[in-house]
C-alpha cells in the first residue's frame, strides 16, 4: 500500500474538512469533546442522517449496498478527519456489524427490509451475544430458540448489551440444537425489541452512566424469516461479524486525538516547578505510546488495504483489538495522571450534558475520569484480549 497522500487524496481531505465544518453542529461537537460516550441519541441520529444524505454513511460497504467506493487511503483520511472534527460516534452495531452480515449472508428480502434503515438511522441496533455464563467463551451460550411452526420461541438472557435501552432491533446468537458440538448448534436471529416477552434492565457502570443493559427473553416469538441463512450455522456468521468489530475497535484516530489532548494538558499543568511535559519520565511514557500507536496505524492501514482488495478480516484483526485497546487504556491513564486532583470530582455533565453546574477544575478535565472508568472494559468487550491471544496462537502461529 502506498503510504503517501496523492494530490487527489489532499483534495479529498479538504472536501471532508469543509463538509464537517459546514454541517456538524458546534454544540454537538462540544458534547463529544467533553463526554464522547454519552451523546444523546437524537444528536447521533441527526448526524447520521446528514451523512446518509451526503452518501458518506458506510465507507466500508460495497457500492451496490450504499458504500462510497473510496480507496483505503480515502477511508483512512475520512476516519482521521471524523475524529479531528469531534463528530459523534455512530452506533457500530448496525453499520459495522450486522449490516455486513445481512448483505453477505442475508436473503434479498432481509436486505430490502433492513439495510436502508440501518444506513438512514431509522432503526437502531444492539448486539445480543454475551450471557451471564458466556462471555469470552461465547460458544457456551444457553439462550434457547425452539422452532414452533414458522416461528422460534426464544427464552434466556443476554448481558452487557450496549445501547439496548435505545435500540429498535437486536441481532442475537441463540442455541437451536443443544445436542451437538457447542459451536455447531447456534443460530443468528434478528429480533424486534418491541416483541412481547422481551424486556431490558439497565446496568449502571462505575462511571455513573447508563450504557449497558441486561436483556431478558420470556417466550419471545421470532419469525423464521428473521434467521440469517442456515439454522445452526450462526457461529460462522458470528466469526465474520467479530472480524469487522475487531478491525474497527483499534481506534487509531481516536487515540491520536487523545495523544494531542495529553500533550495539551501536560503542557499546561505544573509539576515540581515546571510543566508536566518537562518531566522526563512522563514524556518518555508518552513517547513510547506514540511509537506504538504509529505501528498500530500502519498495521491497520495494511489490513484496510487487504479489505480493499476483497479480503475479509481474518484472525489478524485480533492484533488490532489487543494493541488498540491497550493503547487506549494507557492514554486514558496518562490523562488522569496529568490532571491530578482535578480528575477526581464527579461531574454530572458526563452523563447529563444539559446540567448547569460549573465544573470543578479546568474545562479540559470534564469527562476524563468518566471515559477512563468506562473504557477499562475495552480489553474485555469484543472478545477479551486473552482470548485474542489464543486466536493468534492457534490460527496464525499454529501453536
Amino acid at each position: 500500500m502506498d503510504m503517501m497522500f496523492s494530490d487527489a487524496d489532499l483534495v479529498f481531505r479538504d472536501e471532508v474538512k469543509t463538509f464537517f465544518a459546514e454541517n456538524l453542529p458546534p454544540a454537538v461537537a462540544n458534547i463529544v469533546r467533553r463526554t464522547p460516550s454519552y451523546v444523546a441519541k437524537d444528536d447521533v441520529v441527526a448526524w447520521q442522517k446528514t451523512l446518509y444524505k451526503k452518501g458518506w454513511i458506510a465507507p466500508g460497504w460495497p457500492v451496490e449496498y450504499g458504500g462510497t467506493g473510496w480507496t483505503p487511503m480515502q477511508k483512512f483520511i475520512y476516519g482521521e478527519e471524523y475524529q479531528s472534527a469531534y463528530a459523534p460516534r455512530l452506533s457500530s452495531f448496525g453499520i459495522t456489524m450486522v449490516g455486513p452480515v445481512i448483505y453477505t449472508f442475508g436473503t434479498d428480502t432481509q436486505k430490502a427490509r433492513y439495510l436502508e434503515k440501518i444506513l438512514s438511522g431509522d432503526e437502531y441496533w444492539c448486539q445480543g451475544y454475551s450471557e451471564p455464563g458466556s462471555g469470552s467463551d461465547l460458544a457456551s451460550l444457553q439462550t434457547r430458540a425452539v422452532l414452533d411452526g414458522d416461528e422460534y420461541v426464544v427464552n434466556g438472557q443476554k448481558i452487557w448489551t450496549s445501547q439496548a435501552h435505545r435500540a429498535d432491533m437486536i441481532f442475537c446468537l441463540v442455541r437451536t440444537n443443544p445436542d451437538v458440538k457447542k459451536q455447531e448448534g447456534i443460530s443468528f436471529l434478528l429480533i424486534d425489541m418491541k416483541t412481547p416477552g422481551l424486556s431490558v434492565k439497565p446496568i449502571i457502570t462505575m462511571d455513573g452512566g447508563h450504557y449497558l443493559n441486561e436483556v431478558f427473553f420470556d417466550d419471545v416469538r421470532v419469525p423464521v424469516e428473521n434467521r440469517i441463512a442456515e439454522e445452526n450455522k450462526g457461529w460462522t456468521y458470528a466469526k465474520f461479524l467479530l472480524g469487522h468489530e475487531r478491525t474497527g475497535i483499534a481506534g487509531v484516530s481516536k487515540s491520536k486525538q487523545v495523544v494531542a489532548k495529553v500533550k495539551q494538558i501536560a503542557g499546561t499543568e505544573r509539576s515540581e516547578g515546571g510543566k508536566l511535559l518537562d518531566d522526563a519520565d512522563y514524556r518518555n511514557r508518552l513517547s513510547r505510546i506514540e511509537v506504538d500507536l504509529m505501528a498500530l496505524e500502519i498495521t491497520n492501514l495494511r489490513m484496510m488495504a487487504a479489505m480493499g482488495a476483497g479480503k475479509t478480516p481474518g484472525p489478524e484483526s485480533s492484533t488490532l483489538k489487543i494493541r488498540g485497546t491497550q493503547i487506549e487504556q494507557e492514554l486514558n491513564e496518562l490523562l488522569v495522571e496529568a490532571l491530578g486532583y482535578y480528575a477526581l470530582p464527579y461531574d454530572a455533565s458526563q452523563v447529563r450534558p444539559d446540567v448547569n453546574e460549573a465544573p470543578v477544575g479546568p474545562d479540559y478535565s470534564v469527562g476524563v475520569m468518566s471515559e477512563r472508568l468506562l473504557r477499562r472494559a475495552a480489553s474485555i468487550y469484543g472478545g477479551s484480549n486473552e482470548i485474542q491471544k489464543n486466536i493468534i496462537a492457534k490460527a496464525i502461529l499454529g501453536l
